[in-house]
């Protein structure tokens, strides 16, 4: 039995996997949907880049789980995969889910095409916080007007400290078991940070013909390729 923890992308709560987890459930694995500090049911809740990373930590530890599938979307790509480095032996694969890769030293808006100016723009005129999203964001992605309506709904504003600064990396990310989950629509080939990482022996590809958030556009898909990893 593999223990799953599912950290949703920016702005977004552990509601987010509500579709995925009765799949994984009833295969019979643990599953442990995530919402960090700050974000949904714990808004308000102070949170710079290493809280995120420390709230995965404390799940596994907290729950005392092993073979543990990490799986992080979009944004939480860069604390899960910091957290991956520090849960040791209790690690049995890091799944990212069409997901930024933290490199150390570097925050996640670094590796925006305008350095994340933009983005810190937006933080500094709102507060600290990364605006949620409008419903214009999410098309183009295989979502129903229903579903992008539950992720703005949903969301909430994303606490800026965790965008801007840094990772730390305690083990090379191209050292780790992982699988990297492409959705292809619209956006078609990995960032170049990404293909560098898979080619190491340790990483493999997959591709979804879905938008960026296939835990709502694809459940029943996303859910069968992360019961695949879990064998692996």
């Amino acid at each position: 039995m593999a223990n799953f923890v599912l950290v949703a992308g920016a702005r977004l709560g552990s509601w987010a996997w509500d579709d995925v987890v009765p799949y994984l459930g009833t295969a019979g694995h643990g599953v442990h949907p995530l919402t960090l500090s700050g974000l949904a049911e714990k808004e308000g809740v102070p949170a710079g880049q290493q809280t995120h990373v420390q709230d995965i930590v404390d799940e596994v530890e907290r729950e005392g789980l092993r073979d543990v599938v990490l799986v992080g979307h979009s944004y939480s790509g860069i604390p899960v995969g910091q957290a991956a480095g520090r849960i040791g032996d209790r690690l049995a694969r890091v799944v990212f889910v069409d997901a930024s890769v933290p490199a150390d030293g570097e925050a996640f808006v670094s590796a925006w095409p305008d350095g994340g100016a933009t983005v810190r723009a937006s933080i500094a005129e709102n507060g600290g916080f990364w605006p949620v999203a409008p419903a214009a964001h999410y098309k183009g992605h295989g979502l129903t007007d229903e579903q992008i309506a539950r992720i703005v709904g949903g969301s909430t504003p994303h606490p800026g400290a965790t965008l801007t600064e840094p990772a730390a990396l305690e083990r090379p990310l191209g050292d780790l078991p992982a699988t990297y989950i492409k959705c292809t629509l619209g956006d078609p080939e990995p960032s170049d940070d990404v293909a560098k990482l898979l080619t190491s022996e340790h990483w493999r590809l997959i591709e979804m013909d879905t938008g960026h958030w296939p835990m709502l556009s694809q459940p029943s898909e996303l859910a069968q390729i992360l019961l695949a990893t879990a064998g692996e």
